[in-house]
């Protein structure tokens, strides 16, 4: 399947801000197009400047090259190329549009959210189960969780550079690059870099 045709049934936004008087940002978002699907990962790289850059690069280049791979799998990867490095945490998930799921799993502390298109549906669907260590130095026990996506329901993955009062009320409407910027706009701790990265099922048409 070619991004054009993911595009059709996903979509999706990033938007970043580094910390205040910064050039690098220690946040990194990436998004890998693959047959079945879409792959994506908020990265943060522990502290701020070259360093954290540095980690959150390393990182992304191996979910990049290794993205066809299961997600426990790959976050041991990463964790074994960030060995020489400060680290980072990590939310990573896949939305499959043939299953029409999504399946993620976190180390350290990345939000994430899943949220429901129906509004009678006031609570998200489901909050991203974080393991406590750090990629390179200290891996947990990871959970990994799979929810039914329906179309409408969007994914938000946010780094610690963003308020967690934001999970209290998210606005999904727009596209999910415009969700990503409201919460940046809104939520973004000027002391960090801080990244959002939000995923909109919308459906296989007919």
């Amino acid at each position: 399947m070619s991004e054009r045709d993911v595009r059709e049934t996903i979509e999706w936004g990033v938007a970043t801000r580094s910390r205040r008087g910064e050039a690098m940002n220690g946040d990194l978002g990436v998004v890998t197009v693959l047959p079945e699907g879409l792959l994506v990962a908020a990265i943060d790289g522990l502290g701020h400047g070259d360093e954290a850059a540095r980690a959150a690069r390393e990182a992304g280049e191996v979910v990049r090259e290794r993205a066809s791979e299961q997600l426990v799998p790959l976050i041991e990867r990463c964790h074994d190329a960030l060995r020489t490095t400060r680290g980072a945490v990590i939310g990573l998930a896949f939305m499959s549009h043939l299953r029409r799921t999504m399946t993620w799993l976190g180390v350290g502390n990345v939000e994430g959210l899943m949220l429901s298109a129906d509004p009678s549906e006031l609570q998200p669907k489901g909050y991203l189960a974080l393991g406590s260590g750090v990629l390179g130095h200290e891996l947990p026990r990871m959970r990994i969780a799979t929810f039914d996506v329906r179309p409408g329901d969007v994914l938000i993955l946010a780094t610690d550079g963003i308020e967690a009062a934001f999970a209290d009320s998210v606005d999904i409407s727009g596209s999910a690059q415009d969700i990503s910027e409201r919460i940046l706009a809104v939520h973004w701790k000027p002391i960090d870099d801080a990244l959002v990265l939000a995923v909109r099922y919308v459906g296989v048409h007919p």
